[in-house]
């Protein structure tokens, strides 16, 4: 598996608020969801985002309520996968659950900068800034959490099973 696309960078402490509005939350709808994604730190974010495109942020990405909202509306705006050097425990478990790749890698998260274009192996965790030659080695997915993932999520891999 693998994602490559455009980067949109943001900072520390990228909080469930900002990714996804309380606001917003009347619908779980995820394509009404993704019309909100990033409202309140990146107004233009939705204008901007392609499918295939890649967040990386630094340190503790998702921290805030454990809303499944942030995660869901980040994967239907066509997020391919979120970099960064540490998550919120509780996102990184609700994003793996509904099949958004997440991968920490404190030397990408630190480097790559927006507009960069990134492409990830997540079978083997290496991270590839096109843009600057550069390459890093991400934590790879163990095979079972790339199943899920493949699934598009827990629940989707379960009913497979």
């Amino acid at each position: 598996m693998r994602a490559n696309g455009t980067v949109f960078k943001y900072g520390d402490n990228v909080d469930t608020d900002v990714i996804i509005p309380a606001r917003y939350l009347n619908s779980s709808d995820p394509a009404e969801l993704a019309e909100h994604c990033m409202a309140d730190i990146d107004p233009e974010f939705v204008k901007k985002v392609h499918k295939g495109d890649i967040i990386v942020a630094d340190k503790n990405f998702g921290c805030g309520s454990s809303r499944e909202h942030a995660p869901i509306s980040i994967k239907a705006s066509g997020i391919s996968c979120v970099i960064a050097e540490t998550f919120a425990r509780i996102f990184y478990r609700n994003s793996i659950n509904i099949g958004l790749p997440i991968i920490e890698c404190p030397e990408a998260a630190r480097s790559i900068e927006d507009g960069d274009q990134v492409e990830v192996d997540f079978d083997s965790g290496r991270i590839y800034n096109r843009t600057k030659g550069t390459e890093f080695q991400g934590q790879a997915f163990p095979p079972f959490m790339q199943n899920i993932i493949e699934a598009g999520g827990l629940v989707n891999y379960i009913n497979k099973k």
